[in-house]
């Protein structure tokens, strides 16, 4: 996913007022991490006027009903994660409202950072790296210590 594109999304849940805190690869291109990806991780309040939101902005953006099928029941149930993909298949988003007991949308550090004109909510280089420093993904663990050395960040344990 370029960031060009990821910036589109962005534009239109400012635009529709969508609560979110984009995390993952794509929040550590706003960070000034850049590493490749083919989608967009996002947390989202599960707030059913915040998911109403949300499927406006994507449907303004991909005219797709499918978007429909994207649920504030689903994102306050039992497995709270949806992958998007919009119809072109370029990339995906996976949408979460918590992952496992680990994190909740409510509970994540953030801070706005304005890029292009787009204000865009990111979790913090703390937050990040507590994200990805004990996964079983090896990627995740190389991320979380470019994270650590990026932002001088002290190990916690």
């Amino acid at each position: 996913m370029s960031f060009d594109e990821a910036r589109r999304v962005l534009a239109a849940f400012e635009a529709e007022g969508v609560q979110y805190v984009l995390v993952g690869a794509m929040a550590m291109a706003v960070q000034g991490l850049i590493r490749a990806t083919r989608d967009m991780d996002l947390f989202v309040s599960p707030d059913p006027d915040n998911v109403e939101r949300l499927r406006r902005a994507l449907f303004a953006l991909y005219d797709d009903p499918n978007v429909a099928e994207i649920t504030a029941e689903d994102l306050a149930g039992d497995y709270p994660a949806i992958e998007y993909s919009p119809p072109h298949g370029r990339y995906s988003m996976d949408i979460l409202a918590r992952l496992g007991e680990a994190f909740r949308y409510e509970d994540l550090d953030s801070h706005e950072v304005v890029v292009e004109g787009v204000g865009i909510r990111v979790a913090t280089p703390r937050m990040l790296y507590e994200m990805k420093r004990n996964t079983v993904r090896p990627q995740d663990r190389l991320d979380a210590e470019a994270i650590r050395e990026r932002f001088g960040l002290e190990e916690v344990d």
